[in-house]
């Protein structure tokens, strides 16, 4: 049972949570599928929300004729980042919103212990082209995980290193996999944007700040 009462930290998926790069991903997935002459829309983008660069790789490669060796689909994911990489650095301050500045710094007043929960491992770029690394205790990302949301592992370590038990963290999320992974771990889940259609979770936010409402 759900009780705000018992929340003392809160871990937060980066990307269509704490800011968006869904058009940078996209636009970098189309550039490398243009490349290799495999059709890429944004219908096909949408299926990649939440999943790993290996595995949204695997889904781009579903429509193309040709069978890679898994050298080479290493080096296409790291084509693929290299071009989301030079996109990312047109991201500034700005890209984080008042409204998720100011509800994070209400919920470090509450005395709440605040975590990033992400599987990308440019994570640590974007929180400093955005300024958002100060509002958190800790950052789990794709540089200290071996397996990807629906598993559970990136939410898991972001609360050992926040010293908190998955069963008094809030989870907030933006894709079904990352609530998934959140219940699977043990955790309470709040579902914002796209994952609140899977009916899922604890609780659904409208907007982000709402969180202070159930925490």
């Amino acid at each position: 049972m759900f009780n705000k009462d018992d929340i003392k930290g809160v871990i937060f998926d980066l990307d269509g949570v704490i800011c968006s790069t869904d058009e940078l991903h996209y636009l970098a997935w189309k550039e490398l599928a243009d490349s290799i002459g495999v059709y890429f829309d944004r219908q096909i983008n949408s299926r990649l929300r939440g999943v790993s660069r290996m595995a949204s790789l695997d889904i781009i490669l579903e429509r193309s004729e040709k069978k890679y060796s898994q050298e080479e689909k290493e080096a296409l994911a790291a084509e693929k980042n290299e071009a989301y990489r030079k996109l990312l650095e047109r991201m500034s301050p700005s890209d984080v919103s008042d409204e998720v500045r100011s509800t994070l710094t209400a919920l470090r007043g509450k005395g709440l212990r605040l975590s990033i929960g992400s599987s990308s491992k440019n994570t640590p770029l974007i929180l400093e082209r955005t300024d958002a690394r100060r509002y958190f205790d800790a950052v789990s990302d794709g540089n200290n995980i071996t397996r990807s949301k629906p598993d559970p592992e990136v939410f898991l370590k972001a609360a050992e290193f926040i010293g908190l038990a998955p069963s008094v963290c809030l989870v907030v999320e933006d894709a079904e996999a990352g609530i998934d992974a959140g219940i699977s771990g043990g955790f309470f889940t709040a579902a914002i944007g796209s994952a609140v259609h899977c009916g899922k979770a604890n609780v659904n936010l409208n907007r982000f700040s709402d969180l202070l409402k159930y925490v």
